[in-house]
């Protein structure tokens, strides 16, 4: 497993965020990071880099559209061993990104509320969150995949025990719980949108 240079951190549950940036920027680590989050982030000090930045794209959509970019998902799925890969991640300037920290809208504490409109619930479907862990989990051989706050302790322990690597078992390990929880985020919306009739 290579070294973890660069990660990208986009989350709704900012617990504990902050001291992982922390950890993260004393390994080296390049963070990339969108909204809130950057904002959050580079208001403790830690030094962030926009993902507008690092794409050349801005934010758009009312925030509908940050992280679905070629530079993003190529730099996330690229199979680093895998010499077309690498030879297509240079012409187009593409640089991988090794971590991925998401975790998803809160769609289900959104429908809960029992004044919550159609629209109010379908603006809280993730799309972007969703698009980046399933991405992160099929490379999991390249890249660390994190969804909880109660993983960053486990990793920064795994990196200082190996000068910044992450173990491919590890990584698999995460990969596995990005499927059940998209999985289980999916079926929430569905069992919702079946349960509305609309005219």
């Amino acid at each position: 497993m290579p070294r973890i240079h660069r990660a990208l951190i986009s989350v709704t549950d900012k617990s504990g965020i902050i001291d992982f940036a922390k950890a993260l920027q004393e390994f080296g680590v390049e963070i990339l990071s969108t909204g809130g989050t950057a904002k959050t982030v580079a208001a403790s000090g830690v030094k962030i880099k926009e993902v507008s930045e690092f794409t050349g794209f801005p934010e758009m959509l009312d925030g509908r559209v940050k992280t679905l970019h070629p530079k993003v998902h190529g730099g996330i799925l690229g199979i680093r061993s895998n010499p077309d890969h690498a030879e297509a991640m240079k012409k187009h300037g593409i640089e991988p990104i090794d971590m991925v920290v998401v975790n998803l809208y809160a769609f289900e504490k959104t429908i809960s509320d029992p004044s919550c409109s159609l629209a109010n619930a379908i603006e809280n479907i993730d799309i972007g969150g969703p698009t980046l862990l399933r991405a992160a989990a099929k490379n999991y051989p390249f890249v660390t995949v994190i969804t909880e706050p109660e993983d960053y302790r486990i990793l920064i322990e795994e990196m200082k025990a190996n000068n910044g690597v992450v173990s491919e078992a590890t990584n698999f390990k995460l990969a596995k719980k990005v499927f059940r929880l998209t999985n289980r985020y999916d079926g929430a919306i569905a069992g919702y949108l079946e349960s509305i009739d609309v005219q």
